[in-house]
Protein backbone atom coordinates (compact mmCIF):
# COMPACT_ATOMS: atom_id res chain seq x y z
CA UNK A 1 0.00 0.00 0.00
CA UNK A 2 2.80 2.42 0.86
CA UNK A 3 4.37 1.66 -2.51
CA UNK A 4 1.20 2.67 -4.36
CA UNK A 5 0.93 5.91 -2.36
CA UNK A 6 4.55 6.73 -3.14
CA UNK A 7 4.04 5.82 -6.79
CA UNK A 8 0.98 8.07 -7.05
CA UNK A 9 2.86 10.91 -5.34
CA UNK A 10 5.68 10.60 -7.84
CA UNK A 11 3.24 10.55 -10.76
CA UNK A 12 1.54 13.67 -9.43
CA UNK A 13 4.91 15.37 -9.12
CA UNK A 14 6.44 14.31 -12.43
CA UNK A 15 3.62 13.67 -14.92
CA UNK A 16 1.66 16.74 -16.04
CA UNK A 17 -1.17 14.79 -17.66
CA UNK A 18 -1.62 12.64 -14.55
CA UNK A 19 -1.65 15.76 -12.37
CA UNK A 20 -4.29 17.45 -14.57
CA UNK A 21 -6.41 14.32 -14.57
CA UNK A 22 -6.17 14.05 -10.78
CA UNK A 23 -7.35 17.66 -10.47
CA UNK A 24 -10.32 17.01 -12.77
CA UNK A 25 -11.16 13.81 -10.89
CA UNK A 26 -11.19 15.76 -7.63
CA UNK A 27 -13.39 18.49 -9.13
CA UNK A 28 -15.89 15.90 -10.38
CA UNK A 29 -15.88 14.23 -6.97
CA UNK A 30 -16.56 17.55 -5.24
CA UNK A 31 -19.51 18.37 -7.48
CA UNK A 32 -20.92 14.86 -7.05
CA UNK A 33 -20.70 15.31 -3.27
CA UNK A 34 -22.67 18.56 -3.61
CA UNK A 35 -25.36 16.80 -5.62
CA UNK A 36 -25.66 13.90 -3.18
CA UNK A 37 -26.36 16.27 -0.29
CA UNK A 38 -29.53 17.48 -1.98
CA UNK A 39 -32.81 15.84 -1.05
CA UNK A 40 -34.14 16.29 -4.57
CA UNK A 41 -32.38 16.63 -7.90
CA UNK A 42 -33.95 18.44 -10.81
CA UNK A 43 -33.96 16.71 -14.17
CA UNK A 44 -30.93 18.78 -15.19
CA UNK A 45 -29.07 17.84 -12.02
CA UNK A 46 -29.88 14.15 -12.53
CA UNK A 47 -28.38 14.30 -16.03
CA UNK A 48 -25.37 16.20 -14.64
CA UNK A 49 -24.87 13.54 -11.96
CA UNK A 50 -24.86 10.70 -14.50
CA UNK A 51 -22.55 12.65 -16.81
CA UNK A 52 -20.14 13.48 -13.98
CA UNK A 53 -19.97 9.85 -12.88
CA UNK A 54 -19.11 8.78 -16.41
CA UNK A 55 -16.50 11.50 -16.86
CA UNK A 56 -14.97 10.76 -13.46
CA UNK A 57 -14.66 7.08 -14.40
CA UNK A 58 -13.07 7.96 -17.75
CA UNK A 59 -10.52 10.15 -15.98
CA UNK A 60 -9.76 7.43 -13.43
CA UNK A 61 -9.34 4.87 -16.21
CA UNK A 62 -6.85 7.16 -17.99
CA UNK A 63 -4.92 7.72 -14.75
CA UNK A 64 -4.69 3.97 -14.23
CA UNK A 65 -3.56 3.53 -17.84
CA UNK A 66 -0.75 6.05 -17.32
CA UNK A 67 0.36 4.30 -14.14
CA UNK A 68 0.19 0.87 -15.77
CA UNK A 69 2.19 2.04 -18.80
CA UNK A 70 4.87 3.46 -16.54
CA UNK A 71 5.04 0.27 -14.48
CA UNK A 72 5.35 -1.77 -17.69
CA UNK A 73 8.15 0.46 -19.00
CA UNK A 74 10.13 0.59 -15.78
CA UNK A 75 9.30 -2.88 -14.45
CA UNK A 76 8.69 -1.45 -11.02
CA UNK A 77 6.10 0.74 -9.28
CA UNK A 78 8.47 3.65 -8.68
CA UNK A 79 9.76 6.41 -10.90
CA UNK A 80 13.48 6.94 -11.00
CA UNK A 81 14.70 9.97 -9.12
Amino acid sequence: MAESVEFKSQLLEKDEEFRELATRHSEFEGRLRELTTKHYLSDTEQVEEVTLKKRKLQVKDRMEEIARDLRDRTGRPFLSA
